[in-house]
């Protein structure tokens, strides 16, 4: 488990390194009740994934954890290691990353545009994850997780923070569950001020099928969101995380979140990746349908995508 105040140590830790992103409200009329967008996919490296990575290298540098000539390595399917790569690069410290076969060309072109070392190993993200491990292992590099690191965790938390700050006075909050770190960040944030709601593929259902089974359960993964929502099971301090504190899940399907990433496009011109249209998916397909006038917030969480086919 994480604390709310190991979350108020990460936005100390991290203020001036990353972008403190926008909230914009939904016309109304568009769901039952108020709603907000939070536009995380704006932060650096292109996804939330940017506050845990500065957030996890800061604090090991500080601990003595980390040999700066070492350096780090992350296992990812691509939003991970882009922000483990931009943060390194930021910190000037190496970083490696291992990265499944089925990685988004798009995300594997920043990775090294940051220049990190790219290793592709297998299909999914669990083979790049036990590759990973064995290299943190066998070099004495600091070992960067996707999403289950109380700094990873922590540093999502910070997106929590900021909503209480941008938002005044909201129920529930939607994001997409891969891992469950954004999830589980989120939701101790807002522990006694919303309720946290995690939205997730049917075709990868971590959270759910863990709630299902009293712990976290290997999964099939396969969908358009398997590149950024691709985690084979749900990380331990998540799945502790939404017990505690409530945390309910609703899922989506493929054809849902095209719908949603493409109208993300139509009326706003905004592009997300598959997976951060998830919670929108949700509002629109009417998986999660609010109260009369519950006031919701959707968390967009990242773009690093190809914008080609929304055209």
């Amino acid at each position: 488990m994480i604390t709310r105040a190991d979350i108020e140590q990460a936005r100390t830790r991290i203020e001036g390194r990353i972008r403190r992103t926008p909230v914009i409200g939904v016309d109304p009329g568009t769901f039952a009740g108020p709603a907000w967008v939070k536009l995380e996919f704006l932060q650096h490296s292109g996804s939330f994934k940017a506050r845990g990575a500065f957030n996890r290298i800061l604090a090991a540098l500080a601990d003595g954890e980390l040999d700066p000539a070492v350096g780090t390595v992350a296992a990812s399917g691509g939003n991970a290691g882009l922000a483990h790569a931009f943060a390194a690069a930021e910190l000037g410290v190496p970083c490696t990353v291992f990265v499944p076969t089925t990685a988004s060309a798009v995300k594997l072109a920043r990775i090294e545009r940051q220049g990190a070392r790219i290793i592709q190993v297998g299909t999914e993200y669990a083979d790049a994850y036990d590759a990973a491990v064995v290299q943190a292992e066998d070099s004495g590099a600091l070992f960067c997780h996707a999403y289950d690191q109380p700094a990873i965790v922590a540093g999502a938390g910070t997106i929590g923070l900021e909503l209480l700050d941008e938002v005044d006075g909201f129920d529930t909050v939607l994001v997409a569950v891969g891992g469950g770190g954004l999830m589980a960040g989120v939701a101790t944030a807002l522990a006694g001020h919303a309720r946290v709601v995690g939205v997730e593929p049917v075709t990868a259902p971590t959270l759910t099928e863990a709630l299902a089974a009293g712990g976290p359960v290997d999964v099939a993964v396969s969908g358009v969101a398997a590149d950024s929502l691709g985690a084979r099971r749900l990380g331990e301090i998540a799945y502790d995380v939404a017990v505690a504190t409530g945390v309910g899940s609703v899922l989506v399907t493929d054809e849902d979140l095209l719908a949603a990433r493409r109208t993300l496009w139509d009326y706003r011109r905004i592009v997300v990746e598959h997976g951060a249209a998830a919670p929108l998916a949700a509002l629109l397909s009417e998986a999660y349908v609010p109260v009369p006038d519950e006031r919701v917030v959707v968390v967009l969480c990242g773009a690093n995508t190809d914008p080609s086919d929304l055209v």
